[in-house]
């Protein structure tokens, strides 16, 4: 599973009727409330967000969970600044079928 598996590919029209150039769309990432069963962590050398999913989801491709979760982050990377504290959300059912919801998956 990749970072773009659930991203929609859309296509641009052109006029002529030919097939347009093709791009990924955006998805909608829900809002992740705290809970008091969240798992705090420091990162370390080499920490990433999608190493961190896979360590604690057992899929990498959760990795924006964990991004939505910490409004510290720069949106959009996988990468974290060493010594970095991240709130790791526990309960992510809930927050999986909003992002479900939100994307028409």
């Amino acid at each position: 599973m990749g970072r773009y598996t659930n991203i929609p590919i859309l296509e641009k029209e052109k006029k002529d009727q030919t097939r347009g150039k093709q791009y990924y769309g955006s998805s909608k990432y829900p809002q992740v409330p705290l809970n008091f069963e969240d798992t705090y962590v420091y990162t370390t050398i080499g920490d990433r967000l999608d190493k961190l999913a896979l360590e604690y989801y057992g899929r990498s491709d959760y990795w924006w969970i964990i991004s939505s979760a910490n409004d510290n982050l720069t949106q959009g990377s996988l990468f974290v600044p060493e010594g970095t504290q991240l709130r790791i959300p526990t309960n992510i059912s809930s927050i999986i079928s909003s992002y479900e919801k939100l994307n028409n998956l």
